[in-house]
């Protein structure tokens, strides 16, 4: 991961069932070539205890373009003894000004998700 202070997205993952941070999802981020039309993983982590990923990405690489991130939310429910509807949930967002700082929780539980973007 590229260093945490460096990083203009950030996320958080929260177990509203539980109403816990949703420690140890495993996460990637993508990003679309727009002349080829297919996705380019630019990064993969793990959440923290706090249920956060810092440094997905650097500044440097946050450029213009359609991104998305995706959580393995299946994995997760199963870590913990539950089955969960949705295997996997993806959050897919456009950027334009990359001098901006994003924010993108994933508020879960094991049959819904909300997203919304923070700053």
């Amino acid at each position: 991961m590229a260093a945490a202070e460096s990083s203009p997205l950030t996320t958080h993952v929260l177990n509203t069932g539980d109403g816990v941070p949703a420690a140890r999802m495993a996460l990637s981020l993508h990003r679309l070539d727009s002349n080829l039309m297919i996705w380019s993983m630019l990064n993969v982590g793990t959440t923290n205890e706090d249920g956060r990923c810092p440094g997905l990405i650097s500044r440097q690489a946050f450029t213009p373009g359609m991104y998305k991130l995706r959580f393995e939310t299946g994995s997760y429910w199963e870590s913990l003894g539950q089955t969960s509807f949705y295997p996997y949930v993806e959050i897919v967002f456009t950027i334009s000004d990359p001098e901006q700082r994003f924010h993108l929780p994933l508020l879960m539980s094991r049959f819904s998700y909300s997203t919304y973007r923070g700053s």
